[in-house]
């Protein structure tokens, strides 16, 4: 039985309508009939034990937001008892001790985490093509990628397998899937939803962000994760005050379409950009251009800070303490060997060329220039916020590509991250909302369009979407098939 949100869940739950065990068996079947999709990479084995634990809470008296929703999670996030791969070879077998403290908050509000979700090895791709565990598949086209490196989660919320789900977004890995399955991809400000227990990739850029099909769902889900961690130093204090069901009207919102992202889009993408923008027009909100020239040196930027980052964070993973360890003649053979054996080709380009980045020699040249760039970009954010009370852009220039078709050349993978990894480096909230279709070969993909907002405005963003709703712009949905 198909749910339309979250939010009705946990209430036919708490109303005794439905059980906990129901709803976690009926996400089991709907993952189980979906393999196909690749959306999955393991089941949690202690889901139905977590199902009744929540039922023995109700019936003490707690009132639990999420009481028996099924949520799957990015296999990058730490949760006690399941296999974290994080998309790698090299940590098949690491089964986690620990819940991190989204997965926590989660549990504490009867959540029911059921499964983790498929994704680029280290979370390191705009495709979900790199997985140890193979691509994961869109289910509006399976012969298409659902973008990444969350595409596992964004495709467990697209098919229909849960209602809500968490990836993690570094450079838009969170908006980009969102915009290429047809569902909501929000990316918090930086630190309002904690980093402890998600294996960092580059830990000045990561952020986990939820996937869902209702700006009412977001709401909810962002009001348990977000909010201060003393295991995250990064975390900030800023109690989360999202108003399930409450949309912006819209009437004077000052809406600023960013120049530079107008160029190399698609017809289609263009088209429902266009109507966007119009409909937000028509419900009275004022809407202009504006132009950030910094916005061009984005790309080289976010790569010659990120890969650095991953080059120290993925130092750790050399077979002495986590997953894998490949025999050699002494440590240091069996370390090469290990990271050699483990490793896939997009995790070893990137390691080589951030630890090249911050050599000797060249980190003044590299990473210190990338740096004040960062700097640049994110002041210039912050001038358009003084004129504008969100910015606008596709989320991506075109729709979801081909499966092979950007494998063979990373600058172009890389560049399907245009619209998404300005937003990362200044640590701003951003949302992909579903926009509408663009129809390739016969087929209609979704497309996204990408709402920016300044730093801890995330709950404006949520009350856009519920907003853009109700005068029939977002239009979250299922998949045909699913």
């Amino acid at each position: 039985m198909a749910f339309t949100s979250a939010a009705q869940q946990a209430r036919r739950v708490q109303a005794r309508d439905l059980s906990p065990q129901d709803l976690t068996t009926q996400a089991l079947t709907r993952i189980e009939a979906a393999r196909d999709l690749n959306a999955v990479v393991s089941v949690n084995p202690h889901a139905h034990s977590q199902a009744q634990a929540v039922q023995a809470r109700l019936d003490a008296g707690e009132s639990l937001p999420l009481a028996g929703v099924p949520v799957i999670v990015k296999d990058n996030i730490n949760v006690t008892g399941t296999e974290t791969t994080c998309g790698s070879r090299i940590l098949r077998g690491y089964v986690s001790p620990y819940d991190a403290t989204a997965a926590a908050r989660l549990t504490r509000a009867g959540a029911v985490i059921v499964a983790k979700a498929n994704m680029d090895e280290f979370a390191m791709g705009s495709s979900t093509e790199s997985s140890a565990h193979g691509p994961t598949l869109n289910p509006w086209d399976t012969g298409r990628v659902p973008g990444g490196s969350s595409g596992g989660s964004a495709v467990a919320v697209a098919a229909n397998l849960v209602d809500i789900s968490l990836g993690s977004d570094t450079g838009g890995s969170v908006r980009q899937p969102a915009a290429f399955t047809g569902v909501y991809g929000l990316k918090p400000t930086y630190g309002r939803v904690s980093r402890s227990g998600l294996v960092a990739y580059a830990s000045s850029l990561d952020q986990i962000g939820p996937f869902a099909r209702s700006a009412e769902d977001l709401a909810l889900i962002m009001n348990v994760i977000a909010g201060h961690d003393p295991l995250d130093a990064t975390s900030l204090d800023a109690p989360p005050a999202f108003a399930a069901g409450i949309p912006d009207d819209l009437r004077g919102l000052r809406v600023g379409v960013i120049t530079e992202s107008l160029a190399g889009n698609t017809a289609g993408v263009d088209g429902v950009l266009g109507a966007t923008l119009d409909a937000l027009r028509g419900a009275g909100a004022t809407v202009s251009e504006v132009g950030l020239p910094e916005l061009k040196y984005a790309i080289a930027a976010y790569y010659l800070i990120a890969m650095p980052e991953a080059s120290s964070n993925l130092a750790r993973f050399d077979g002495m303490v986590y997953g894998q360890r490949a025999a050699g003649s002494d440590l240091t053979e069996a370390m090469i060997l290990t990271r050699e054996q483990g490793f896939g080709p997009e995790v070893q380009r990137r390691i080589l060329i951030g630890t090249y980045a911050l050599s000797s020699g060249y980190y003044d040249a590299y990473y210190s220039k990338a740096m004040k760039v960062r700097r640049l970009i994110a002041d210039r954010f912050m001038q358009a916020f003084t004129q504008f009370d969100v910015l606008v852009t596709p989320t991506s220039p075109f729709p979801a590509f081909r499966r092979g078709e950007k494998t063979s050349d990373p600058l172009a993978m890389y560049a399907a991250d245009v619209d998404t990894v300005a937003i990362n480096l200044a640590g701003l909230p951003a949302l992909s909302v579903p926009a509408g279709f663009e129809t390739a070969g016969g087929v209609r993909l979704p497309v996204g369009v990408q709402f920016i907002a300044p730093p801890l405005q995330d709950e404006r963003l949520v009350r856009i979407a519920g907003g853009l709703e109700g005068i029939g712009i977002a239009q979250p949905q299922v998949a045909p098939g699913y």
